[in-house]
């Protein structure tokens, strides 16, 4: 039963004649993961936190940057510095101090995703890489959970609901991640800050509509929206029978479903410092672009700019393992998740040279 402080504390969307009292007494009994507390996972916590959601999960290893203010909501200036994780879970427990609120500080990777995502009714993707957009995705076809998408770009937007029973996953509409060098994040090509406030919010209502059993949720279709023109568009997606992550015949992994990387993919800051005094240290690429590495570089790494990194494969050594560097993690993550694929033991450097500044040698400068 609903106690006197929550019915008027939910007064208005019990009001809502598809959800009233048993909706939002499903909201309470609900727990929800957040991927990323950025500039999607902010909005999509707070809304959550808001509406009732009883058990809120915060994943995200990063921390609170000046950069990240403008559009990542749950943050404050007097939050620079601290994991975003905890800064989240503050937020969400300021609006509503009667949730349990779970902040969990690590990153997400094929390694650990299913079991961080196990304990979940329904996991939102506020992330900003491929790496673990897919690992979300593998997860939660492996174990059977669904999940809400979104992205974002400069001015644009997608949103849907993936893994619902019978319909389709993420790979099912995009099987691969770009090749390095073909899809540019808000790191280098800048986003509107609000745009991810309506993103996130999208994701929030899909979430909402999906745990209480109300409207039409988005699964089987991809919402796509810019903003900057005022268009929106829905396309109907299918699940495909051939699907590597949720198809019939790799519904077992047994079966022939990819196995799940190694949970060591990244390389803390402090444990590449290790590795780089050791004789057999490994090759470290740069693949932020030349006036970058003019601002600020580690004096043993290779620069090779992302753009010219598929190129430059055949002059990469495959039995020398390597790790990629960039500014935050953001490109060199994805560079390493390709270079896998191509059979290179390639590790991403979590935070980039911006965390080797904070974490290992603060005479490299911070741009």
């Amino acid at each position: 039963m609903l106690t006197n402080a929550e019915l008027i504390r939910y007064s208005r969307q019990i009001r809502l004649p598809e959800l009233g009292i048993e909706g939002q007494e499903r909201l309470r009994s609900a727990s929800v993961l957040v991927v990323g507390a950025g500039g999607l996972g902010s909005p999509v916590a707070l809304y959550l936190a808001a509406a009732g959601v009883g058990r809120l999960g915060i994943v995200d290893d990063d921390r609170v940057e000046l950069h990240n203010l403008h559009r990542q909501i749950a943050h404050g200036s007097s939050d620079v510095g601290r994991d975003k994780a905890a800064s989240a879970a503050d937020a969400v427990q300021a609006i509503n101090p009667g949730l349990e609120v779970v902040p969990v500080v690590a990153r997400l990777d094929p390694g650990n995703a299913a079991n961080v995502i196990a304990d979940y009714d329904l996991i939102v993707d506020g992330s900003d890489n491929y790496a673990t957009r897919y690992a979300v995705n593998d997860a939660c076809a492996r174990i059977g959970k669904p999940w809400v998408y979104g992205s974002v770009e400069k001015y644009s937007g997608q949103v849907s609901l993936f893994g619902a029973p019978g319909g389709p996953c993420y790979r099912c509409v995009y099987p691969q991640a770009p090749d390095p060098g073909q899809s540019a994040s808000c790191e280098e090509i800048g986003v509107l800050g609000a745009v991810p406030g309506v993103v996130g919010s999208l994701q929030a209502v899909e979430a909402l509509k999906w745990l209480a059993g109300i409207g039409e949720t988005l699964a089987g279709r991809l919402l796509q929206f810019d903003l900057r023109h005022g268009q929106w568009t829905t396309i109907q997606v299918e699940k495909r029978p051939d699907c590597v992550a949720c198809g019939a015949r790799f519904s077992d992994t047994r079966a022939g479903a990819p196995a799940p990387e190694p949970a060591s993919v990244n390389v803390e800051p402090v444990e590449l410092a290790r590795m780089l005094a050791a004789p057999d240290a490994p090759v470290l690429i740069d693949v932020r672009e030349q006036w970058e590495w003019s601002v600020a570089r580690i004096e043993s790494a290779k620069l090779l700019p992302l753009g010219e990194l598929e190129a430059a494969v055949p002059t990469l050594d495959r039995s020398k393992p390597m790790v990629i560097m960039c500014h935050s993690g953001v490109r060199s993550d994805m560079a390493a998740e390709w270079l896998r694929s191509k059979g290179f033991d390639a590790r991403n450097l979590t935070g980039g040279i911006d965390r080797w500044s904070r974490d290992v040698d603060a005479s490299v400068p911070r741009y």
